[in-house]
């Protein structure tokens, strides 16, 4: 009986003019040995690049928000505060931690800023 499947073969790397690309491949890893390598020298690098971004109102906004919910909460179910003067304090709470946040991450950020500078600088 006919074989109904072909074993599958490797696209052939080279150019038309027959030139091959000796470069490392950022595709799929052969072996299970080289995949493992390949986790190991990415384990100390960060994922994201989410320190590297300014801070934005929006997000010292979101955090606030979230923090003052949560402050007006444990008023509420903890201490067993009226609503509407934990509803209060909350506000107030917001109206000191958006801004706050804000200028925190700002100094923070431009102190990380400053030594990514100073490492570029400094060979």
């Amino acid at each position: 009986m006919a074989q109904t499947k072909k074993k599958r073969r490797r696209k052939r790397r080279g150019t038309q003019g027959g030139r091959i690309d000796t470069k490392a491949r950022g595709g799929r890893p052969r072996s299970r040995e080289e995949a493992k390598a390949r986790a190991r020298s990415n384990r100390g690098k960060p994922s994201g690049t989410k320190a590297d971004l300014p801070p934005t109102w929006r997000n010292s906004a979101i955090r606030g928000l979230l923090a003052a919910v949560v402050f007006a909460l444990l008023l509420v179910v903890i201490f067993k505060r009226p609503a509407g003067v934990s509803i209060a304090f909350g506000g107030f709470m917001l109206a000191f931690y958006v801004p706050a946040g804000y200028y925190i991450d700002m100094t923070l950020w431009r102190r990380r800023e400053r030594a990514r500078i100073r490492e570029r600088n400094d060979p």
